[in-house]
């Protein structure tokens, strides 16, 4: 594989082409660039090892490919590949963080210290008149505030991070589409002023399932994640649950129990998150005794793929179906049972997902389709 900062066209129209193929999610990807060697060899590779029930697996065609990266062009932007330098650094520690995305602005700024900042779209004037001068505040001290460009909370830390400091967009569709419309504006000044960030290809429209994608991404970038306003159920408490399981610092603002809308907060609080109440204590929260940003920076080790064919494929998928359901289950239990080693449970995996008959969960779990 071509160094981190070295890598040839080929390589990197490769890489886009492996993520697109389908059933290649992250997991998947980093495994087969650790099996192979490098993405071109993965993608010849792709076909035998997709097509293990007898269906032809083919991969991304070339020339989707090529059209995707003609709209990156277009739109302004640019690809950010998992082992760049300037990969953002604590995203990188994230299971399932994106092999690539695309990125408008500078990338410096996600090397910074970063704080997360999410709420109801719905959210109160007070809420967002609150969330506006947090982001504020934490810009003027150096923090790059992360959110998803959303309407409410989002689009008031994004303003008032913008006001003193930096700011970074996470969205959920492609990086040449706007969502809302109404913040095409807040987008642009994101992508001049900050960094804006896409998983999703150019031109792929903000489906509902790509939320909680976007929202895995928001919380792996950022040491903390503070929640100013949410109801039950909303898609700010999946950033938090996301956060934690990262072992992220969850905060959340406290509201009148009278109010629908603050109700998702004080659940988190009850549950354990951190009460914070102004910018100084989230700057507390996240520093060391010395007032510097604190988190532990510790590299995740991939397990090590097979580089040959030593065992038989066929009968270790056979083995690592039958001992899955659709009930989610971590995969370090999975190894523990089939005694089979840690490579041969991950290569049966790779080739039921490639399959489609396998889903990844948060948390290193995974479940039959």
């Amino acid at each position: 594989m071509s160094a981190a900062g070295e890598l040839s066209q080929d390589e990197a129209f490769a890489r886009i082409r492996l993520l697109r193929s389908p059933n290649v999610g992250p997991v998947t990807y980093r495994h087969l660039l650790a099996r192979f060697g490098d993405a071109r060899r993965a993608l010849e590779a792709l076909p035998d090892l997709g097509g293990k029930t007898g269906r032809a697996y083919v991969p991304a065609p070339e020339h989707r490919v090529q059209a995707e990266i003609a709209a990156a062009r277009k739109a302004g932007a640019r690809y950010l590949f998992h082992d760049s330098p300037d990969y953002p650094p604590l995203l990188a520690q994230a299971e399932g963080a994106p092999p690539i995305l695309t990125y408008r602005g500078d990338t410096a700024l996600a090397a910074r210290p970063c704080v997360a900042m999410v709420g109801a779209r719905n959210a109160s004037a007070a809420a967002i008149r609150l969330a506006r001068e947090f982001a504020h505040d934490l810009a003027g001290q150096g923090w790059s505030v992360v959110s998803g460009l959303a309407r409410g909370i989002d689009g008031a830390a994004h303003r008032g991070a913008l006001a003193t400091g930096a700011t970074i967009g996470v969205i959920a569709s492609g990086i040449d589409v706007t969502y809302p419309p109404e913040h095409a504006d807040l987008q642009e000044e994101v992508a001049q002023s900050g960094l804006l960030l896409a998983e999703q290809p150019p031109g792929t429209e903000p489906l509902a399932r790509h939320f909680p994608t976007r929202n895995r991404i928001i919380a792996g970038l950022a040491a903390g994640t503070v929640v100013v306003e949410a109801a039950p159920r909303s898609g700010s408490l999946i950033t938090a649950r996301l956060a934690g399981e990262m072992g992220r610092h969850v905060m959340a603002v406290p509201g009148s129990p009278l109010d629908a809308r603050a109700h998702g907060c004080n659940q988190l609080i009850r549950d354990g998150a951190i009460l914070v109440q102004s910018p100084a204590d989230i700057i507390e929260m996240l520093s060391d005794f010395a007032g510097n940003p604190s988190f532990p920076f510790v590299p995740q080790q991939s397990a090590p793929m097979p580089s040959g064919n030593h065992a038989d494929p066929a009968q270790g998928s056979a083995q690592v179906h039958a001992m899955l359901t659709t009930a989610p289950v971590a995969v370090d239990e999975l190894i523990r049972q089939a005694g089979g080693g840690t490579a041969a449970v991950h290569l049966a995996l790779m080739e039921l997902e490639l399959d489609g008959r396998l889903v990844r969960h948060a948390g290193g779990r995974v479940s039959l389709a």
